[in-house]
């Protein structure tokens, strides 16, 4: 079967001159020319039906090129594999040049006038491989797998993935950073999306004082993936970063109404395109903790936590500020547009969080209805995708609402005493806001049952699947694919997903504990 390949990133922009795939700094390039490491004995492990119909693979997946492809023993014709090169701020920062370590970009193809760039996660060492092997373990390669997909049907923007295989070979690796490596299987995911170029990817060449090549991406940038801003100029330009920024917006509030924390947004994770990128040590929500992070490396000073996660992006979208400021030279308006960041943000959580409690109509003291039960919902351990799913039931009778999301408890003898008398005040407070609203009861829970999922893919869940992974069954992986497919629906059948974490999940490595190791 001939594929629609149509490659730009390795032809428009400039490559590094330098073809040995050794570790270096490269300068005046957008990336680097490699080739896969052919692994010893590959075997599909998972696909998703979805992306082969998106990407028009349905002949293809049927032959043995698709796993030769997609777990690096063979090249597609007329096409040249390449890492980028960028740099970022590494938990606040700078770390200088990064780059594609352990990720090669295949081609890009065309089908249904969608361009989408495919490529290989944990396929080998690069030039920005720096001390690592390039290569990436099953653990951390499931949790991208079903990750991806899943934020997908959750609605929330985001990379793709396309297939999930073995290498056959093993991979040392240090889990907790504790001086105690081991062996694991080696597997390789093949990622999909319109562009994987980040932050970072300007930002290295800014660090450079490279500011031709600088433009050259922008302008390819722009007009590969913004055309409807226009021709490049500085106005252009600063639509560019400010529609960054709406997209980046919008890809945090969904974070944030889901429940999902990144982990590690360092601004060479942050996506161009505003799409969720690097599923690395990432977890949901399980108790409401504004506090909480999955990252060990972030355990210390909690950078990345959930509550911060809108300034974090803000953050973020400074320093991508920094970084396109010479081809625009006027901060000023740059930092307008920041500003407006700022305020508008903070209208898309209220508006969000305003969605999640089933309100439409406009009234003054929703921010402090919203503030205050943030405040309930931390005085004790309280299931988030649990409690607002159950919310959708309540009925506006508030003497009976404890009663009604007392499966979202962790400790139900804790809610007593001070802590039951602030729920019912707010529960009182939600029932009066509720009759002044316009929809009817069915209406309201309908929404709110369409913006608050059942399923998400909770870290004890995904570590079920890698467990029993580990030992060659793979059934776990499919049921969570399929039902994360639909996790907004009631789906009966995998009702015993719809829980809180486990007590064993507490504190075991893989639910509670993550780290970068992968």
């Amino acid at each position: 079967m001939k594929l629609n390949i149509k490659d730009k990133f390795n032809k428009d922009l400039p490559s590094d001159p330098i073809f040995e795939n050794s570790r270096r700094q490269v300068r005046n390039a957008c990336f680097s020319f490699v080739t896969p490491k052919k692994p010893s004995k590959p075997s599909l492990i998972h696909v998703s039906s979805e992306m082969i119909e998106t990407l028009g693979f349905e002949e293809f997946a049927k032959t043995p090129n698709f796993l030769e492809v997609f777990s690096g023993v063979k090249v597609l014709p007329n096409t040249n594999p390449y890492a980028m090169c960028y740099g970022g701020h590494q938990f606040g920062n700078w770390a200088g040049q990064l780059g594609d370590g352990r990720a090669i970009n295949l081609a890009e193809i065309e089908n249904k006038d969608k361009s989408w760039a495919l490529q290989l996660k944990g396929a080998g060492e690069t030039p920005y491989s720096r001390n690592a092997d390039g290569l990436a373990v099953l653990r951390s390669s499931i949790r991208e797998y079903l990750c991806s997909e899943a934020m997908f049907h959750l609605g929330v923007p985001t990379t793709r993935a396309l297939s999930l295989s073995l290498s056959g070979d093993e991979v040392l690796r240090d889990v907790m950073y504790d001086g105690n490596p081991a062996n694991e299987k080696g597997a390789i995911v093949a990622r999909v999306a319109p562009s994987f170029i980040r932050f970072g990817n300007f930002e290295i060449l800014a660090a450079q004082r490279d500011d031709k090549t600088l433009k050259t991406l922008m302008d390819f940038t722009i007009k590969h993936h913004y055309p409807h801003l226009g021709k490049p100029s500085k106005g252009t330009y600063l639509r560019f970063f400010k529609e960054v920024c709406l997209r980046s917006m919008d890809m945090v509030i969904h974070w944030q109404r889901v429940g999902f924390v990144h982990g590690v947004m360092n601004t060479d994770n942050m996506s161009i395109l505003g799409l969720t990128i690097d599923y690395g040590p990432y977890g949901w929500l399980e108790d409401y903790n504004l506090d909480w992070t999955p990252n060990t490396t972030d355990s210390a000073h909690k950078r990345y936590r959930f509550g911060t996660q809108p300034q974090i992006v803000l953050w973020n979208l400074l320093q991508l500020a920094n970084a396109i400021y010479p081809l625009i030279e006027d901060a000023g308006l740059l930092q307008d547009i920041l500003n407006e960041y700022q305020e508008e943000v903070q209208e898309a959580y209220l508006e969000m969080m305003k969605s999640k409690l089933g309100l439409f109509d406009k009234e003054e003291d929703d921010r402090k209805l919203i503030e205050d039960l943030e405040e309930v919902l931390e005085l004790s351990e309280t299931d988030m995708t649990i409690f607002f799913r159950l919310l959708a039931d309540f009925k506006g009778e508030a003497e009976k609402a404890l009663e009604a999301v007392k499966d979202a408890f962790y400790n139900p003898d804790e809610i007593k005493g001070k802590i039951e008398a602030k729920w019912k005040i707010w529960f009182s407070q939600y029932a009066v806001r509720l009759e002044k609203e316009s929809k009817s009861v069915a209406e309201r829970s309908k929404h709110m049952n369409s913006v608050n999922p059942k399923y998400v893919l909770r870290n004890y869940m995904a570590q079920l699947a890698i467990d029993a992974a580990e030992d060659g069954d793979y059934s776990i992986i499919d049921e969570l694919f399929t039902m994360l497919k639909k996790p907004y629906d009631e789906q009966k059948t995998y009702q015993k997903w719809f829980a809180r974490r486990p007590d064993w999940a507490r504190h075991k490595v893989g639910c509670s504990m993550l780290s970068c190791s992968s």
